[in-house]
């Protein structure tokens, strides 16, 4: 993290701290990436400095003044140890950008290069806070979407596997699964892939053999366990039937499929992507938590769940509406609906009643 002038921000940065004006309520959030918007807003406000990543969104090194440099330079070298999550994710993205490309141009997976890339996300979770893994979707740009998706859900499955006590191996599977689970969409036309209006029927059909393709491109690596393999051509299976591509449902869809799904759909869902904005966390975790019977995995939505809901009383959250508040109670039936003290008016407010407002994420 550096402090850097506003003159001296750039398209891409990471915001490592919330931004304040005249009020308690942040005028930008922690962890957002600038944007030529946001830039205009903090000059509107008169905001002089901020503080940044020294990783850009793409992965890239933020290339900051010459006076700042020498500072970041020593940051960008500190050893993957001392590394905190979001700059191992956003080089791990950058590191799948490579592969990818690669499999465009028609080269095989080499399955050590997908270790290399998850294998330090992996041992990152043992130290990196809840907050930390479901904070991820801050990062999500429409450019780089399809990178960022692949690490988010191979890191987001290791989660759960953890989360439901598995032991390390089957942990790993699950990351390389989760992680390689849409690298068919190599092989999809980059005329579609990179399309920017709506899909046609047809293209949408090609969209959804990207499993199969994903599966045709890994069924020979030996170091991939079976379970792996068919989690992966099954990701997009749902208990209920309704999923692709063979309409596998209740027992035919195995356990690595039930969590690469659920990793899948939520960080897709909290993803800035295409014609499709942001989600709150909460309220995906919400939605899943209302479909969840008969479609996803119950264990592995409340995994997810567990790890969310992880706030105690007294917790700050901020609120969809942009106000701050506090955790007095949480209920059990309603974990993402606890009752609320607002720190502006001190006005206690239960969110299961005021189901227009929700939880935007946890601040402490």
């Amino acid at each position: 993290m550096v402090q850097i002038k506003i003159e001296d921000l750039q398209e891409g940065c990471i915001l490592t701290e919330d931004v304040f004006s005249l009020s308690n309520r942040p005028i930008i959030s922690k962890n957002s990436v600038v944007t030529r918007e946001i830039m205009n807003v903090l000059e509107a406000f008169l905001i002089k400095e901020v503080n940044v990543a020294s990783t850009l969104v793409n992965g890239l090194p933020f290339t900051p003044p010459l006076n700042i440099r020498d500072e970041l330079a020593a940051l960008e070298h500190t050893d993957d140890e001392n590394k905190n999550l979001f700059t191992l994710f956003l080089h791990a993205a950058q590191q799948y950008e490579k592969e990818f490309k690669s499999w465009q141009s028609g080269m095989p997976v080499e399955i050590q290069a997908i270790r290399n890339i998850m294998l330090p996300l992996i041992e990152k979770l043992d130290e990196a806070t809840s907050a930390d893994v479901f904070s991820l979707y801050h990062l999500s740009t429409e450019e780089h979407y399809i990178y960022q998706h692949a690490v988010a859900v191979g890191t987001i499955s290791a989660y759960i596997g953890k989360k439901l006590n598995m032991e390390k191996g089957k942990i790993i599977q699950l990351a390389l699964g989760g992680c390689l689970s849409d690298c068919g969409m190599a092989k999809i036309k980059p005329s579609i892939l990179n399309k920017k209006g709506s899909l046609t029927a047809e293209e949408f059909d090609e969209i959804k053999r990207h499993s199969i393709y994903s599966y045709k491109m890994i069924q020979n690596i030996s170091s991939l366990s079976d379970l792996t393999k068919t989690g992966i051509i099954q990701h997009h299976e749902r208990l209920d039937g309704s999923g692709y591509p063979l309409g596998d449902r209740d027992q035919k869809v195995n356990e690595v499929a039930r969590i690469i799904a659920v990793a899948d759909v939520f960080h897709a869902m909290t993803s800035q992507r295409q014609y499709r904005r942001k989600q709150s966390p909460f309220k995906v975790l919400e939605l899943l938590l209302e479909d969840s019977f008969g479609k996803y995995d119950i264990s592995a939505i409340q995994a997810v769940s567990a790890g969310m809901m992880n706030f105690s009383v007294g917790s700050k959250v901020k609120l969809s509406d942009g106000q701050v508040a506090h955790v007095l109670f949480n209920e059990e039936k309603s974990p993402t609906r606890p009752l609320v003290k607002l720190d502006d008016s001190g006005e206690i407010i239960h969110l299961e009643r005021h189901r227009q407002i929700y939880i935007e994420e946890v601040l402490s």
